[in-house]
């Protein structure tokens, strides 16, 4: 199991300088008024967990979330996020710490570092999914969801279930795993007609 231990943000949306949030045990919420950036912050934590939709972060481009200036401020070349994580299903004795970072820059696109190293975006995706958590997880609440849960669909129900329960990335190594599996036998069928 991981658990949030801090979120660290530099020219993210309206959090221009570098900023901090401890996550103390039991902290289960945001609350603030509104335009003090609630909504950002739960936006960073979902972009480090590897969100690719411009619209999931209220842009038209991924990079809408660096800090687009104002008439006081220049605006930022960059935006970063680090989550860092109390990783408790180390094989060590101890818990160990592991730093997930995602860093934009205006016309360079995305990288993402796990501990200082750059990893894919999907090894990063990964990560976070065999915790119980991610990107969409059901855990991370945004305003007006509650309302679109109710008047959801039942598979759309079902999916959201599924990823509070914690089987999501087990569906999503299984479709995987059917990707490679038809691509494998495609492959052998190409094979047994050059034989032929």
């Amino acid at each position: 199991m991981m658990d949030i231990r801090k979120l660290r943000l530099t020219g993210f949306k309206s959090f221009v300088d570098p900023t901090e949030l401890v996550v103390d045990a039991g902290l289960t919420g945001v609350v603030g008024p509104n335009g003090c950036g609630k909504s950002n912050l739960l936006e960073a934590l979902r972009w480090a967990m590897g969100e690719n939709r411009a619209k999931t972060m209220r842009g038209e481009g991924m990079e809408d979330v660096i800090f687009a200036g104002t008439d006081k401020r220049a605006a930022k070349s960059y935006a970063e996020v680090s989550v860092i994580l109390r990783n408790t299903t180390s094989l060590h004795d101890e818990d160990t710490d592991l730093q997930v970072s995602r860093r934009i820059q205006r016309g360079a696109g995305s990288v993402y570092r796990l501990n200082g190293r750059e990893t894919r975006a999907r090894d990063v995706q990964h990560l976070f999914v065999q915790s119980g958590s991610g990107a969409h997880s059901s855990s991370l609440v945004r305003q007006g969801q509650i309302a679109q849960i109710i008047q959801a669909k039942p598979m759309d129900r079902r999916i959201i279930i599924e990823e509070a329960a914690g089987i999501g990335g087990l569906q999503s190594r299984r479709r995987e795993a059917e990707l490679k599996l038809k691509q494998s036998q495609d492959n052998l069928s190409e094979i047994q007609d050059l034989e032929d």
